[in-house]
Order: structure tokens, then C-alpha cells, then sequence
């Protein structure tokens, strides 16, 4: 069974870079399977790269702002959720 768990928010897309903030409520680290939902779009990842101020970390915790990779453009106030299986 699919476990979904609301991990943060989208506060800022960058089309050029694909690169989202993300405002975190929970935690996250590099491996990690997420979905990223809007009310017209998901988009199902795995996370691969992802930065705090510019440098590349493999994990980040509650009350962080990141910088994450995306595979497709996503929106501001898309809720990002980790899924577990």
C-alpha cells in the first residue's frame, strides 16, 4: 500500500533551471520518492539534487527551504508529499 506524507510547499518555480523552492514541514534526503501535487497536476519523482543556499546537501529537515530539482514545471503552493510503500 502507498503511503503518501505531506512534507512542504512549493513557494517558487524557476522555468529556466527547473528548480523549485520548497518550504519543508517534514523531512527529506536524496532517494527519496516524492509527488508533487496541484489541483491540475502531479508529477511522481525521485529525488536526485537537491541544495540549501546554493550548495548541494543529501538531506534536509523541518522549517528548511530548499532548492530541488524537478523533472516538470510545478506551481507555487503545489503541496509536495514524500510516498512510501
Amino acid at each position: 500500500m502507498v503511503k503518501k506524507q505531506k512534507i512542504g510547499m512549493i513557494t517558487h518555480f524557476f522555468p529556466k533551471i527547473s528548480v523549485a523552492i520548497v518550504e519543508l514541514t517534514g523531512s527529506l534526503k536524496k532517494g527519496d520518492k516524492i509527488s508533487i501535487e496541484g489541483h491540475d497536476s502531479a508529477v511522481e519523482m525521485t529525488v536526485e539534487s537537491m541544495q540549501i543556499e546554493h550548495s548541494p546537501v543529501e538531506k534536509a529537515k523541518k522549517g528548511d527551504a530548499i532548492g530541488l530539482k524537478v523533472i516538470e514545471p510545478v506551481k507555487e503552493k503545489d503541496v509536495v508529499y514524500k510516498v512510501t510503500e
